[in-house]
Parts: structure tokens; C-alpha cells; sequence
């Protein structure tokens, strides 16, 4: 597993030499929410408690808690790029924002096996 999941949050696995210890963060957001463990059960206990004391934060300051990777992104690419992928959608008789999906989701599928 390269990513801790726990009600729809990703967080890092890391470690540190300097103090043997595991650590990571929860990805996909703004705000800096931490864990740690010496060893992998500690720090999936810690992650998860880390995402408990979150959600019960915001619900007792009555703040809307962020969603990880909501499904919409801004991507910068060159102009030819983006005229390409254009047409292809046209060719394609799709919209260049189900073009991008796809693309995506076939990078993806590819790089999981």
C-alpha cells in the first residue's frame, strides 16, 4: 500500500531515519492534518484518529470539513497541446473535458498493473 484510506482521505506514508519513525499527512487538501507510528498498525491508528478529530472539529465549530480531490482540477498545458486534444475530442464526438478523463483514466489503469 503506498497511501493510508480511511471515509475518503488519502494520507502520505513516510519515514525518518533520524528518528525511526513513520509519519505522514493527509493528501489532497489545504489544511495540514498529521500522524505518525512506530510501526505501520500505529500510524494507520494514528492516521485514522487524526481524521476522526478532524471531522469532529469542524462538526463542533459548525465548519464544512474539505473534501479531498473533488474532481475538478485546473491543468496549464501549451496552446498546440490543448488544440489537439480539442480536435480529437471533436473527432472523437466528445466533450475535451470527457477527452482529458479518459486520457487520464487510461494513464492510470496502465501505471496500476
Amino acid at each position: 500500500m503506498k497511501y493510508l484510506e480511511y471515509k475518503s482521505y488519502s494520507g502520505s506514508i513516510e519515514y525518518s531515519e533520524e528518528d525511526n519513525l513513520l509519519f505522514g499527512r493527509v493528501l489532497g487538501i489545504q489544511g495540514l492534518i498529521s500522524y505518525e507510528g512506530l510501526t505501520g498498525k500505529n500510524l494507520e491508528a494514528d492516521f485514522q484518529e487524526a481524521i476522526d478529530v478532524y471531522l469532529k472539529d469542524c462538526e463542533a465549530s459548525g465548519k464544512k470539513p474539505e473534501k479531498p480531490f473533488k474532481g475538478n482540477f485546473n491543468v496549464r498545458i501549451p496552446a498546440t497541446l490543448h488544440q489537439k486534444a480539442a480536435l480529437l475530442a471533436m473527432e472523437a464526438k466528445m466533450s475535451l473535458n470527457n477527452f482529458v478523463a479518459e486520457s487520464i483514466r487510461s494513464k492510470v489503469i496502465r501505471e496500476a498493473r
